[in-house]
């Protein structure tokens, strides 16, 4: 008896299996919307309009199922658009929550935000209030408000920091729909949303990061200044009365939009000019409505009007900077950053310090690099971070530097440090134990994979190693020499051949030499970077590489790690192989524990579930292939059959991603021009099309 394959599911199948109840809400409203002629004629029109639909007419006059009958009406044929995509809240609540639940939330939402739109407009009618005695007298149908108490319950299923973004748009949307057109609807959605708010609890301000602190400062007053826009464009219709285009100078709004900018780009940094600008905006625009607001109980309206233009726009606007007001003042800590705050506990270390930190605590394979020019150093309670500031991201290099126990705290006062100073933090060629020092909500990037050989007992024997045995065996034969030495210790003439080799290696490439995590014969020139180089027999160097020390705490040298690899153009072939080889023969006689060929940029060897993550590298690593070779630098580093220690890119989450990259490229490219950039783009698309 033969076991039956069941072939496998299509994927929208399996999203369609899970969100029942959803899919069965649209289809009832398309069916109603086909059976009475909704879908193409507005239904507002239809004799069953009053019969059917909701709000506080109907319960006067008895018609308590209108809840009901009126969910699953729509108003006007192109609403029917908007309606059928408010209910992706809901699908993902029921997707990731199950049905029950999903129905419960829009069962509940739709019902509160019916009556209790009701009751408000039912006390608000009292006053002399034109808003609400008009909205009294309106009917409305539509099941936006359970839609709305949905997406507001999505929002609280989203992981950090998203969930805390969705809320502030969410909000900012109900806010301002309501304020500046105010229909019964508009009130009925931010009822259902305010409901979720207390009852799930998820917005919790007091618990998010400095840098969400800021982020809901920038978004409100992005909203503010929108608001400001729509004004001057479109008319209004809200609780504060019904308004006209307000016009007036384009230049002057385009100050306006330009001041704003800068503002919210300085509250987005969390720098404290920013704040107090914002204040004293604050301030003024809340006491200029509370003046207009008192004016219209003295003076009628016409009068103020005639004097000073349309105030329905001014106090809805001022109370909205009061509500932002508020909550610059609560979360006045996170708006402390100044242009060119240091980073640090007491004074910059310098690179001795670095340097002593590496020889008593020991570091990773590329913490030797954290030596090199353009780095800045961040000194934490028990360590220092190794950092270089682009674009407003402060990028740390491997791992912290200190003893071994205090280096996840390091990490938490770099991160902490680096947010108070307005910066994006993010970690390159990290370890598997930053990544784990990290927040969890912490996003990774594997970058590359740090190619270790292990040196106790290292033979050259078996045919796994053949290429590299053949190498030296024919660097005897030709009289190619190998020497271990020190660049210092070279004569001018030797220097001056590794100077010509390094510069015609560079110029081949259309781009300066990299930097940040890749050497030149400058970093080479410290005396504990050591150089291995083969001389041919008339004395003319083939190629050479730099080790940088590993070192393991106590002073001890456990390690070398590969930085520079140059070969002369018509000299020794497999120069590489015989240079590698023979320094770990070297090395393992010295007794060295490990020697890492260094990392191998976009070559990781993704699980099958790594998704687009893998798609992009392997795309990235296609794309680059044609300026420095990394799939090939990966092949010829297999030769030497390492092992494979991953090397991640640590960051906040997707939104860094663009300032990182910036950065990033900065770091690795300082020097090079809009031309050189511009010439290597040519080398890519070429590579691609070939």
């Amino acid at each position: 008896m033969t076991d039956v394959q069941t072939k496998p599911r299509h994927p929208l199948v399996i999203v369609a299996s899970r969100i029942p109840a959803t899919l069965t809400m649209v289809a009832l409203l398309l069916i109603v919307g086909v059976v009475f002629a909704g879908l193409w004629r507005p239904f507002e029109d239809s004799p069953l309009w009053e019969s059917v639909a909701y709000g506080l007419p109907a319960f006067l006059e008895g018609r308590w199922w209108t809840p009901i009958t009126g969910t699953f009406f729509v108003n006007h044929p192109l609403v029917y658009i908007l309606t059928i995509a408010s209910f992706v809240g809901m699908a993902y609540l029921e997707f990731r929550r199950g049905s029950r639940v999903a129905i419960a939330y829009y069962t509940i939402g739709q019902l509160f935000a019916i009556f209790a739109s009701a009751l408000l407009v039912w006390l608000f009618a009292f006053l002399p209030w034109p808003w609400a005695q008009a909205e009294a007298l309106v009917l409305d149908v539509g099941p936006s408000g359970g839609a709305m108490a949905c997406i507001a319950a999505a929002a609280g299923l989203l992981a950090a920091p998203w969930r805390v973004r969705a809320w502030v748009v969410l909000l900012g949307f109900t806010v301002v729909s309501l304020f500046f057109w105010g229909s019964l609807a508009d009130l009925e959605h931010a009822v259902a949303v305010v409901l979720v708010l207390f009852v799930d609890r998820s917005l919790r301000l007091q618990r998010t990061t400095l840098r969400e602190q800021r982020l809901l400062a920038f978004v409100t007053i992005l909203v503010l200044l929108a608001v400001e826009i729509l004004t001057f464009l479109v008319p209004t219709d809200g609780p504060f009365g019904r308004t006209t285009a307000t016009g007036g100078s384009i230049l002057d709004i385009g100050i306006d939009i330009v001041v704003v900018l800068v503002v919210a780009n300085g509250l987005r940094r969390g720098r404290r000019w920013a704040w107090v600008v914002s204040i004293i905006l604050g301030v003024f625009n809340v006491l200029t409505g509370l003046l207009f607001v008192t004016l219209l109980v003295f003076v009628p309206g016409a009068e103020i009007e005639s004097s000073v233009g349309d105030v329905s726009v001014a106090i809805a606007q001022s109370a909205l900077w009061g509500i932002l007001l508020v909550y610059l003042l609560w979360v006045r800590g996170a708006f402390a950053a100044h242009r060119k705050a240091t980073i640090g506990v007491g004074a910059e270390p310098s690179v001795d310090d670095v340097k002593d930190a590496l020889h008593a605590d020991g570091g990773g394979t590329l913490s030797w690099m954290t030596t090199w020019r353009g780095n800045s150093y961040a000194r934490t309670a028990d360590g220092i971070v190794a950092y270089q500031k682009r674009a407003g991201v402060a990028i740390a290099l491997a791992d912290p530097l200190g003893p071994e126990g205090s280096r996840a705290q390091s990490v938490e006062d770099f991160i902490t440090m680096t947010e108070r100073a307005g910066l994006i933090p993010c970690f390159f060629s990290a370890s598997d134990a930053t990544k784990a020092a990290v927040p969890e909500s912490w996003r990774s990037i594997v970058v590359a994979d740090d190619t270790i050989v292990d040196l106790p007992g290292l033979e050259f024997t078996g045919k796994a190693w053949s290429a590299v045995r053949t190498s030296i065996n024919r660097a005897v034969r030709e009289d190619v020499t190998f020497r271990m030495t020190r660049l210092s210790d070279e004569s001018w003439g030797i220097q001056q051949q590794l100077r010509a080799i390094s510069e015609m290696w560079v110029g081949d490439k259309g781009l300066p030499e990299m930097g940040f995590t890749l050497g030149t014969l400058d970093e080479a020139k410290d005396p504990e970077v050591r150089l291995a180089v083969a001389v041919s027999a008339n004395g003319d160097v083939d190629g050479f590489l730099s080790w940088l020390p590993i070192y393991g705490g106590d002073g001890r040298v456990r390690g070398w790690t590969l930085d520079l690899m140059r070969r002369r153009d018509g000299g020794f072939g497999p120069v590489m192989e015989f240079l590698i080889g023979s320094s770990a023969k070297h090395f393992s006689e010295e007794g060295a524990e490990i020697m890492s060929l260094s990392g191998a940029p976009l070559a990781h060897d993704y699980p099958p579930d790594a998704g687009a993550i893998a798609g992009l590298s392997d795309w990235l690593a296609t794309m680059l292939e044609p300026v420095y070779g990394f799939g090939s630098l990966h092949r010829f580093k297999e030769k030497f059959h390492p092992r494979y220690e991953t090397m991640y890119l640590l960051f906040r989450d997707e939104s860094d991603l663009t300032r990182i990259g910036a950065g990033l490229t900065r770091a690795f490219l300082p020097d090079a021009t809009l031309r050189q950039f511009a010439g290597a783009g040519v080398e890519l698309m070429r590579g691609e099309r070939d």
